[in-house]
């Protein structure tokens, strides 16, 4: 795919996606969320891949959707009433005119195998912050800010924020981020559990090649993505049974697979040498996040 709105850049098994339109602050775009999307979705299948870091061209992360777009700005048709009945699959072409262009990406970053950084190397506001809510781990910049400022505009957050956010920071603090509509500076975000890490700009990019590192150097990356999801997902089943039918699965076939090379190298005293792929999961696993265990209904890839 040749992509108008960002930068593919892969050194040592990390792939750096760069948002890339400085001139417009990173400002988001359909073409953006089509991008982004085909990008998260794609890197399940490149094994040359171990993990993402995603920051932005220039001195913004990304200052939001682009409202300067003619028509509605979100890229929804208006023509269109949908209901709840409509939303049932969304998969179906008929809602692509309703469905949140920040939601479709951060449900590829949800199902993405590969752990995924953000690096905010300057503003992130509006959908350029939701976004990062989906990722693994956030790394901001000491001079950067941050703010899920909808309410500014009469708007709602998006981009499945309100799942992430009051997992992230607890319903009470979501609430008042959300509703006060502050922007804040890299300390208040570390504070209330906004972000991971804040660091000196210009060792931004190091520090989050670094957490990749730790993550996946030397690691079976079928027991990463295995990791990944099940953190995502078990967590929110309603009974410890059903994270154990989980839990079983995934011990078996890495038991059967990468882990007898993890346990042989540790009585050899020597480095695994891993073959499995997270091109190549086990059965279970695609049935497993397209539905059981899952709370977002099917999304087909695109």
């Amino acid at each position: 795919m040749e992509f108008q709105t960002i930068q593919h850049d892969v050194s040592d098994g990390i792939l750096t996606i760069t948002l890339n339109r400085p001139e417009q602050l990173n400002a988001f775009t359909v073409t953006m969320a089509e991008e982004l999307e085909h990008s998260f979705r794609a890197v399940n299948d490149d094994d040359s891949v171990r993990a993402v870091v995603v920051t932005g061209a220039g001195r913004a992360f990304c200052a939001g959707m682009d409202l300067s777009r003619e028509g509605n700005v979100f890229g929804l048709d208006e023509e269109l009433t949908p209901d709840l009945d409509d939303m049932a699959d969304l998969a179906d072409p008929a809602i692509a005119g309703v469905r949140d262009t920040g939601g479709r990406c951060t449900l590829a970053i949800h199902d993405c195998r590969k752990p995924v950084i953000a690096a905010l190397n300057g503003p992130a506001v509006g959908i350029g912050a939701t976004m990062t809510l989906a990722m693994d781990r956030r790394l901001m910049s000491a001079s950067a800010r941050i703010g899920l400022v909808f309410g500014r505009i009469g708007i709602v957050p998006e981009a499945c924020s309100t799942w992430y956010l009051p997992r992230l920071v607890g319903p009470s603090a979501a609430l008042d981020l959300v509703l006060r509509a502050d922007i804040l500076d890299a300390e208040e975000a570390l504070a209330v559990g906004l972000v991971d890490e804040v660091h000196p700009g210009e060792d931004l990019l190091t520090h989050a090649v670094a957490v990749a590192d730790f993550w996946t150097r030397g690691r079976s990356p079928v027991a990463v993505a295995l990791s990944r999801q099940m953190v995502r997902r078990n967590g929110t089943l309603a009974h410890p049974s059903d994270a154990h039918r989980i839990d079983s699965l995934a011990m078996f076939w890495t038991s059967v697979g990468d882990g007898k090379e993890g346990v042989a190298a540790f009585l050899e005293k020597r480095k695994p040498d891993f073959q499995g792929r997270a091109s190549a999961m086990p059965d279970f696993y695609n049935d497993w996040v397209a539905g059981a265990g899952s709370l977002s209904a099917p999304v087909a890839s695109e």
